[in-house]
């Protein structure tokens, strides 16, 4: 498999020849709106996608620009078409042919105000449409008919802002506990962050449980674990992985890849979901706003 953004080329180790071949684009500017990050993904082959999706520290929203991406999820449930995908979902599943789409990654607190809806969406999979209503279908009708990927971005990053400064922002607090769990790659306790946002323990757990949409040791495991699965890809051995990565022990993060990759860490470095992130998310696209 072969990742392509514009001329750029990056090859992916022969384990993962039998996944798709994407063209990936992504903005040639930096955008204004701190908390989002966009690509663009087509399959060149346009053959039968059929991908596990993986939870990553982010909301993704799949504005569905081909012949209809279908998602499986829980308990056998499926939805087409374009989708947002809670923080921490297990079990899904993308399929199409042909498929292109526009990647959107929102950090769960600019989620909660563009998709005001993060405690129901939490760990689930919801239609655009339930969410935004007739605008969705504005929307995705506006980027099909675009002619060129950056005028995407643009429509893209302009309905997200209007929502965004429309819509109430999560509390502060909230806010620095989340930055908190990034910066420390999901290794700070609940109780330090309760007592340095001026909040007792219970409120940060029900506050945040409400606007991000997970428990905050949901979502510290959830950093935790995308920290040590791009340290296993990258090679590094689970052992060394466990010990420098929070985790008690070996067991300790086979147990935590287990449940949310559905792999074990052995077997990461050869996943799909991994290859394109050099390319699609390798660096910052937009201007933080403090």
């Amino acid at each position: 498999m072969t990742v392509k953004n514009r001329q750029a080329r990056s090859s992916v180790p022969p384990a993962r020849a039998a996944a798709p071949v994407w063209d990936i684009a992504v903005p040639s500017r930096p955008g204004r709106m701190a908390g989002l990050r966009m690509a663009g993904f087509s399959d060149r082959a346009k053959d039968l996608v059929d991908l596990q999706v993986v939870p990553y520290p982010a909301v993704t929203i799949f504005i569905d620009l081909g012949d209809e991406i279908r998602v499986d999820h829980a308990r056998g449930q499926q939805q087409r078409g374009s989708l947002a995908i809670g923080l921490a979902p297990s079990g899904v599943r993308a399929r199409g042919r042909g498929v292109e789409c526009l990647q959107v990654r929102l950090s769960p607190v600019t989620a909660h105000a563009v998709l005001g809806a993060s405690a129901e969406l939490g760990q689930t999979v919801a239609a655009l449409g339930d969410l935004w209503g007739r605008d969705a279908m504005r929307t995705q009708e506006q980027l099909r008919a675009a002619r060129s990927w950056d005028e995407r971005f643009a429509i893209a990053e302009a309905a997200l802002a209007r929502r965004h400064q429309a819509r109430r922002a999560a509390d502060p607090e909230v806010a620095f506990a989340w930055r908190q769990m990034v910066a420390s790659q999901g290794r700070v306790r609940v109780e330090q962050l309760a007592a340095e946002a001026g909040w007792s323990r219970k409120r940060l757990w029900s506050r945040f449980r409400s606007q991000i949409g997970v428990t905050p040791k949901r979502a510290a495991q959830l950093i935790r674990f995308d920290h040590a699965a791009h340290r296993l890809a990258a090679g590094h051995s689970a052992a060394l992985v466990a010990a420098e990565g929070g985790y008690t022990d070996q067991s300790h993060l086979h147990r935590d890849v287990k449940a949310f990759a559905g792999v074990t860490p052995a077997a990461v470095a050869a996943e799909p979901w991994l290859a394109v992130d050099d390319i699609a998310w390798a660096t910052p696209q937009h201007v933080p706003r403090t």
